[in-house]
C-alpha cells in the first residue's frame, strides 16, 4: 500500500483533507503523520514515501512559506494535484469545563489569526497560546484539569478523537475560509494522472531584480500568449537582501504549444526556472 505524508497528529486539517482526497485517488492509501510539513516534504525527497499532501495558502492567512521555500529550492519534487479544502474551526474543550471558565485558547498559528475577531469578541481576556498543529492543541487540552480553563480551537474530528466538548461552531472569521493543499511526489517517479486533466502549471524563477522592467517583460510573456495567471508570488531567495524568487500558477490552454512557448520565453528571460508540473484542481464540496 502506498504512503501519503500529511501534517498530523490525527485530526489536523490537513487529515481531514486528505481523508477526503483519496475518494479522487486510484487505490487506498496510508496515511503517515508528520510532525512539520518540512518532514513530510523530506521524506518525500528521500523516496522514504510515495506522496506528500502539506498546505500551500490560505485564503485569509495567504501563503504558507515553508511549503513555497522547500518547492523553490528542491530539484526532486513534482505537484500531482491540488486540493481546495473549505476550513472548519471549532472551540472546545474539556465536558466540564464552561465557556465562562475558559483562560487559555491553544491551537494553531493559522486557525488562531482566522479566528481573530471571534477571540477578541467573545474571549477578550483568554491567553492565547500558539501549538504546532490543532490536534496538538486538543491533546493539551484532553491531558489537562477541567479546572484550568483550557480550550482548543481545533477540527471537529480532532476534538471527538480526545473526548471533548464542541463549545462553539464554525468560529473562523470568514466562513469562505479555504485552503490550498497540493499533492507532491518524487521528480522521477511517474504516477499515471495524464487522464486527468490538467488544470493548472506551476512555474517558480529567479528575475534580475536589478534590471529596469524585468518583472514587466516575464508578465508581457504571458499576456501577449493569452496564458491567464491566477497567481503570483514572490519570495526572498535566501541568498542576498534585495534577492527574489516569484511563483507563477498558470491556467493550462487547448493549446499547449503556446503555454509551453510562454514559459520557456520566460526561462530565456530568468536566472533560473524550475516547472513543477500541469496538475488537476479539486475543489472540496
Amino acid at each position: 500500500m502506498k504512503q501519503l505524508g500529511i501534517l498530523g497528529p490525527r485530526g489536523t486539517h490537513s487529515e481531514e483533507a486528505a481523508i477526503y482526497l483519496q475518494k479522487f485517488l486510484p487505490e487506498k492509501i496510508e496515511l503517515v503523520n508528520y510532525s512539520e510539513i518540512f518532514e513530510v516534504l523530506n521524506a518525500v525527497e528521500k523516496n522514504e514515501i510515495d506522496f506528500g499532501f502539506v498546505p500551500v495558502e490560505n485564503s485569509l492567512e495567504g501563503s504558507i512559506n515553508i511549503t513555497l521555500d522547500i518547492l523553490a529550492r528542491s530539484n526532486h519534487l513534482k505537484i500531482i494535484r491540488e486540493l481546495v479544502w473549505h476550513v472548519h474551526n471549532h472551540l472546545m474543550t474539556k465536558p466540564e469545563t464552561l465557556p465562562q471558565d475558559i483562560k487559555k485558547i491553544f491551537s494553531h498559528a493559522q486557525p488562531i489569526s482566522q479566528c481573530r475577531k471571534f477571540l477578541q469578541n467573545n474571549f477578550p481576556h483568554a491567553e492565547i497560546i500558539n501549538t504546532p498543529s490543532t490536534a496538538r492543541a486538543a491533546e493539551i487540552v484532553a491531558e489537562s484539569n477541567f479546572s484550568e480553563g483550557f480550550a482548543a480551537i481545533c477540527t471537529k474530528r480532532a476534538g471527538e478523537l480526545n473526548g471533548l466538548k464542541n463549545i462553539s461552531s464554525e468560529v473562523q472569521d470568514n466562513l469562505e475560509n479555504c485552503t490550498r493543499f497540493f499533492e507532491i511526489c518524487h521528480a522521477e517517479k511517474n504516477f499515471d494522472v495524464e487522464k486527468i486533466h490538467g488544470d493548472k502549471v506551476l512555474i517558480i524563477c529567479q528575475i534580475d531584480g536589478s534590471r529596469a522592467g524585468a518583472l514587466c517583460g516575464v508578465l508581457e510573456e504571458f499576456a501577449f500568449r493569452g496564458v491567464n495567471m491566477t497567481r503570483i508570488e514572490s519570495r526572498p531567495n535566501r541568498t542576498k537582501l534585495g534577492e527574489y524568487i516569484f511563483f507563477f500558477d498558470l491556467e493550462t490552454l487547448h493549446d499547449k504549444k503556446i503555454l509551453n512557448e510562454a514559459i520557456e520565453a520566460v526561462r530565456q528571460k530568468s536566472i533560473w526556472l524550475k516547472n513543477l508540473g500541469e496538475f488537476p484542481v479539486i475543489v472540496a464540496e
